[in-house]
């Protein structure tokens, strides 16, 4: 029998593999027939979800997501501060259990965010805030409804009753329908009230201009056209219940015309006052962007801040959340829980936040996202993504626990 010749020094034998040896590489993966789960299963990131929004979603409703105010600076600034902040790592740390739960106004919240309050939710998909908020309940985070949202508070509560669910407030011109607003969302079980202060009037937000958006949208030659290209979404928006809203029974007209008639512009501190009065729960007030003004709605009685710029869709070039927190934690972070909003794209940017001082973040423009790229199964698609990047970023800086986050860990 003749021995194989051995090859040159330098040089790998080559040999015929065996079937054994061959099987474990050619497995099959299992075909997914779910159209939306295979969707969704090629979506890594936030920025993954966007673009499968924009493809399914008509471009009036996808721009009233996306879009911001004017030349909507204050939003491309709020993410370009998150993309540019420098982690601080530190490493020998036992990380092998990390521990992501938080407190959350006197509440417990698995992870350091809630879901923000959000206007016209079913207009993205028609699922609405009841899939978000059945998700929320699942991860065990708060859910915030919006005075504009498309569902009732009692009508959420009963969709997801054992979520903790949060209540977002504008205060209109006429106070007694305020009122009536503020007991609806006691009765239906809200935590609490979180006044949203930094809407006078409506911003120039000009995506919508462009589009013509209305609520409910019209049937325009635009938007029959957009039709041929989305019929799912005008399927869904036509065979079920039409837009109806946290606290108002309808409205024809544009978003901005909705904010002007609505919200006061004479809104001041007695106001806050007097919702403090009415309310015996937690009061939040929404929009703060100095550390002045922190100090004198927590002075008039608020017990948390939320650090915002209304995610870029009021006033353009407004202070970037990110860069006025520490001034605002320096200024109440002794006598106030402090939250933020506006630009946050990942679990890594939450965990920036909470390691300069916040208690928790709100996500509201990437659950939109989700929303429209797969309905409650998008929202499960997104919270498995921000709790991934939550976890690998705090094991990664060497941190195994959310109270241990500083500021050490994070500089700008």
């Amino acid at each position: 029998m003749t021995t194989p010749p051995k090859p040159p020094p330098g040089r790998t034998a080559r040999r015929l593999p065996r079937p054994s040896e061959l099987r474990p590489l050619l497995r099959v993966a299992r075909p997914e027939l779910d159209g939306t789960r295979r969707r969704l299963a090629r979506a890594h990131t936030v920025a993954d979800l966007r673009a499968i929004a924009r493809r399914r979603t008509p471009r009036a409703v996808f721009d009233y997501t996306d879009g911001a105010a004017e030349a909507e600076l204050s939003l491309r600034r709020a993410r370009d501060t998150f993309a540019s902040l420098e982690f601080r790592p530190s490493v020998l740390r036992d990380v092998s259990h990390i521990d992501t739960s938080t407190t959350l106004l006197g509440g417990p919240s698995a992870y350091p965010f809630a879901f923000a309050p959000t206007g016209f939710t079913r207009m993205m998909h028609h699922e609405g805030e009841v899939a978000v908020a059945r998700v929320a309940g699942r991860l065990g985070v708060p859910h915030t409804l919006s005075t504009m949202g498309t569902t009732s508070p009692a009508d959420l509560a009963a969709a997801a009753p054992d979520t903790r669910r949060w209540f977002q407030l504008y205060l209109w011109r006429d106070r007694a329908a305020s009122e009536e607003v503020v007991r609806r969302a006691a009765e239906a079980g809200n935590e609490a009230i979180m006044l949203t202060v930094d809407t006078p009037v409506g911003g120039a937000r000009l995506r919508d201009a462009y589009n013509g958006l209305t609520i409910p949208p019209a049937l325009t030659a635009r938007t029959l056209a957009d039709m041929a290209r989305h019929p799912h979404w005008w399927l869904n928006v036509l065979t079920t219940d039409p837009l109806e809203f946290a606290a108002l029974t309808s409205w024809e007209g544009t978003v901005a015309e909705l904010i002007d008639t609505m919200f006061d512009p004479a809104l001041n501190l007695d106001d806050l006052a007097w919702l403090r009065s009415t309310w015996n729960g937690p009061l939040v007030v929404k929009g703060v962007q100095t550390a002045e003004d922190a100090r004198r709605v927590v002075d008039a009685g608020a017990d948390a801040v939320i650090v915002s710029n209304h995610g870029g869709r009021q006033l353009d070039r407004a202070p970037v959340p990110l860069e006025t927190l520490p001034s605002v934690v320096a200024e109440v972070g002794g006598e106030a829980e402090i939250l933020l909003d506006t630009g946050i794209m990942s679990g890594a940017d939450i965990v920036a936040a909470v390691a300069l001082g916040a208690s928790g973040c709100l996500v509201g423009r990437a659950y939109l996202y989700a929303l429209m790229a797969g309905g409650e199964l998008g929202v499960e698609r997104l919270a498995t993504i921000l709790t991934a990047e939550i976890r690998r970023t705090m094991a990664l800086l060497g941190v195994s626990s959310v109270k241990d986050l500083t500021p050490d860990h994070v500089r700008l």
